[in-house]
């Protein structure tokens, strides 16, 4: 075994933060120990002046960096070696609807993820291809399909999918949700026409998320809630949020967490190759759009992912919330690491993965360690 070593701070541990030592061993947290003194701990050690809290979990990520899976999956590589300096250190990479053929080979490349030490793939998540053409936002009508649960098998039987968008009310919908579940890959309501009704027949059948609550999906009213209203309505729902000042307005991000809380919302980043770049043309799964003021849209003006990094959508929630710092980094750690139902990812307790951001006072990145290397520094990038 490896020999230990630990960083001293101010800890966000899961019953809030204190000054604590997180001890590592190999790819591993063994020991947390509050209000250390020196006896306590490794002689390898080290004080750092910010926070330490679990490294971020990015569920829906369509690119970064230039990179955009859809285009070529080899650029997974690109986002593992650069979502470090976001914080991110796991993630779903994430493949809008796409023409069938491509779909395999996007799978296949996930077990050739890129560099070690760098951010971790978890697996897939599959936005599409059975989704409402009326919400199909920028996805490209043409690789829309009906549910056909033989692709669907097939898609499954390569062991990658972990999470799958697909609008519920379309027919066989019930019979996929099904599959999902059976297979271990959570099925989340997303780009749907469907009613309150019809979601919550899908929850029933196991639906388990919402993909970017409120973007893509029938609205609540107060006669006919809509998808909206049932994910939010859902005890058993999990929902996930884009907050970049874009997607989603302050009141609407509010009203989701005092319904859903930290522990049933959390952040995504659905970010697109303009993420972590400057403002110009960029592809979206082989569709040219643009990133400006701060938003990427088609040439029609409809949102296209967006250009938010994680370590942002943090800061952002807090400061929009007016909520501590432990609550919004549990929506990116935490949180998601329960969606896919891993208790040693988003976590800083012994026994967990010994995946660490550290933030400086102002929630900017200064260190991302992920199975127990440091993989990001920010005075190295400087």
């Amino acid at each position: 075994m490896g020999t230990p070593w630990a960083l001293v701070g101010e800890t966000l541990t899961l019953s809030g933060p204190a000054r604590a030592a997180v001890v590592v061993r190999d790819e591993k947290i063994v020991d947390v120990v509050r209000d250390p003194i020196s006896g306590d701990l490794p002689s390898d050690r080290r004080e750092f002046a910010g926070l330490l809290c679990p490294g971020f979990i990015d569920l829906q990520i369509n690119g970064a960096f230039g990179a955009d899976v859809g285009c070529d999956p080899r650029t997974v590589a690109t986002m593992s070696a650069k979502l470090p300096s976001t914080g991110v250190t796991s993630y779903l990479p994430t493949l809008i609807s796409s023409p069938s053929e491509l779909y395999e080979p996007f799978l296949a490349a996930l077990e050739h993820d890129g560099p070690k030490p760098g951010a971790r793939v978890l697996g897939a998540h599959l936005e599409g291809p059975f989704l409402a053409p009326s919400r199909k936002g920028a996805h490209d009508a043409a690789n829309l399909r009906p549910v056909d649960t033989g692709f669907l098998r097939r898609l499954l039987g390569l062991g990658r999918v972990r999470v799958m968008t697909l609008a519920p009310e379309l027919t066989r919908a019930r019979e996929a949700i099904e599959l999902l579940r059976e297979e271990g890959t959570v099925a989340s309501a997303g780009h749907t026409e469907a009613t309150y009704e019809e979601v919550l027949a899908a929850v029933d059948a196991g639906l388990e998320l919402g993909t970017h609550l409120y973007n893509a999906m029938s609205a609540m009213g107060h006669r006919a809630p809509g998808a909206v209203g049932a994910l939010l309505a859902s005890e058993r729902v999990r929902v996930g949020v884009v907050p970049d000042g874009v997607h989603v307005h302050k009141g609407a991000l509010r009203v989701a967490y005092r319904i859903k809380g930290p522990e049933n919302l959390f952040l995504v980043t659905d970010a697109m190759a303009a993420a972590g770049m400057p403002p110009g043309d960029y592809e979206l799964g082989g569709r040219r759009v643009r990133l400006y003021d701060g938003a990427v849209r088609l040439p029609d003006g409809t949102l296209a992912g967006s250009a938010l990094t994680m370590d942002l959508a943090v800061r952002n929630v807090a400061k929009l919330l007016g909520i501590p710092t432990r609550d919004a980094v549990r929506m990116a750690t935490e949180t998601p690491a329960d969606v896919l139902g891993m208790r040693g990812k988003g976590r800083i307790v012994p026994g967990a993965d010994a995946d660490l951001a550290l933030l400086a006072p102002d929630g900017a990145v200064e260190e991302t360690v992920v199975a127990g290397v440091s993989v990001y520094r920010r005075e190295e990038e400087s």
